[in-house]
């Protein structure tokens, strides 16, 4: 299903997961395996230039890696094959240290850690960008009042900075979030046949220290081959973000909608259209990020259920990530360029906002005009009060504002001037204010220390 992968990837990160850059990354283990063997005496220097020399994807055959992996049960043994085959035909010799004291899944896995940290980059910088645009956001409409929601009904008054600021909260720890993931996940894999790196004698751990140093990743204290926590954290860091995207594109499409009208996606030809009605503004960002937070917590499963590996070598379970995780960092990734584009571009309408605080006909200042009241009458007696008033406003299709203001028990402690205060919907925002300098805050604090 190729022609879906623009509308939920991100051309980047998918290019990062072609097949062409997985061969790539295993190709670059062996590159590098073979020179760091040569240099620390493991394999002959006159055997690297000619292995590193063949170590391109595009000397290889991908057809043909494809149909031989059904008989070798992975990439890696007919990878390994087709570089001992192209390095063979210039130097037979150099062909005899091909893929030395390695085994299939280090460069497997060591191929994925390096298509990992691409991702991640990418990801991160994207996330880095989402979360500038929410912190302006958050700041432009700090005092830009809007009914707050609950259980999908209108509860009280709040502001637009807030809601912006409640997912740049979140987003900021997911940001954390990724850079404790890399720093844990960026690690080489090394281990030989079973974990040993026997066939390397005392050398070994030289070769590894080499391997890591020269990939730029790290060295783990041991090799990894069944212990997949590092790959499973990646695929639940992942699950957590696009789950807050999803958070994002549900309250999105929810504002979007004809009858709320309070921020709409950019428009755009040929964007959010029908195919049969000519007036359709549809929400197609939240669409595709929501369908990404509907399928990626099942594919995170996938990755939890695939830790429990048999000994030094995963059957079956190792196998089960090869697919899954790509496509979860794809997912993701192609969710968060969705809505990165989409918040940069947003279209706000303060007035409908300001409307639609008014479609109770002042029932959602209930409860700032019952904490005024408390203050004189207690608050069980001040929520009566209110409650009674509210059922009467709109039996009658009264405001409540003109209710309560025939009403004793009310303006015996509440003026008139008192009571319009306590229906303007910025009086009746708490701390919201507050609550925005802190998020933005440190979102910028950990903007800093993240680079």
């Amino acid at each position: 299903m190729d022609l879906l992968d623009p509308l939920f990837g991100s051309e980047e990160v998918n290019s990062v997961f072609s097949d062409r850059s997985g061969l790539q990354g295993m190709l670059d283990f062996e590159a590098v395996l073979a020179a760091v063997e040569g240099r620390v005496g493991v394999i002959p220097e006159s055997a690297v230039a000619p292995i590193t020399a063949k170590c391109g994807a595009d000397l290889f055959d991908l057809s043909a890696l494809a149909e031989a992996s059904v008989q070798a049960g992975n990439l890696a043994i007919p990878m390994v094959k087709q570089l001992t085959a192209l390095v063979g035909k210039d130097d037979a010799q150099a062909m005899r240290y091909v893929h030395w004291g390695a085994t299939s899944q280090d460069a497997i896995d060591t191929g994925l850690v390096l298509q990992l940290r691409a991702a991640l980059t990418l990801i991160r910088a994207d996330l880095g960008r989402l979360c500038d645009v929410l912190e302006n956001l958050a700041e432009a409409h700090r005092a830009t009042p809007v009914a707050a929601r609950t259980w999908m009904q209108h509860a009280v008054p709040t502001t637009f900075g807030l809601k912006a600021a409640g997912a740049l909260d979140a987003l900021t720890r997911h940001r954390a979030r990724l850079r404790e993931t890399a720093r844990r996940v960026l690690v080489v894999q090394f281990g030989g046949a079973a974990g040993t790196l026997a066939a390397l004698g005392a050398r070994g751990l030289d070769v590894a220290k080499a391997l890591a140093e020269e990939l730029r990743l790290e060295l783990p204290t041991l090799p990894w081959h069944a212990h997949r926590d590092r790959v499973a954290e990646v695929a639940t860091t992942l699950a957590l973000l696009t789950g807050t995207l999803g958070k994002i594109a549900r309250d999105l499409s929810l504002q979007m909608q004809t009858e709320v009208g309070e921020v709409f996606e950019p428009s755009g030809e040929g964007r959010g259209g029908s195919s049969t009605m000519p007036h359709k503004r549809n929400p197609v960002t939240s669409a595709v990020v929501l369908a990404a937070a509907n399928r990626v917590p099942a594919l995170t499963s996938i990755m939890l259920s695939a830790m429990s590996q048999e000994h030094e070598r995963g059957l079956g379970g190792w196998q089960a990530e090869w697919q899954t995780l790509p496509e979860i960092v794809r997912l993701s990734a192609g969710a968060l360029h969705h809505v990165v584009n989409t918040m940069a571009g947003l279209e706000i309408d303060p007035r409908r906002m300001r409307a639609n605080l008014e479609l109770t006909r002042g029932l959602i200042f209930a409860e700032a005009v019952a904490a005024a009241l408390a203050k004189h009458t207690g608050n069980a007696a001040a929520h009566q009060v209110l409650e009674s008033a509210s059922r009467k406003a709109a039996a009658e299709n009264r405001h409540l504002r003109d209710v309560l203001a025939a009403e004793p028990e009310v303006t015996r402690y509440l003026d008139s001037a008192q009571l319009d205060q306590w229906f303007d919907p910025l009086a009746y925002t708490g701390a919201a204010g507050q609550f925005i300098d802190r998020v933005v805050a440190a979102s910028r604090a950990d903007s800093e220390e993240g680079e």
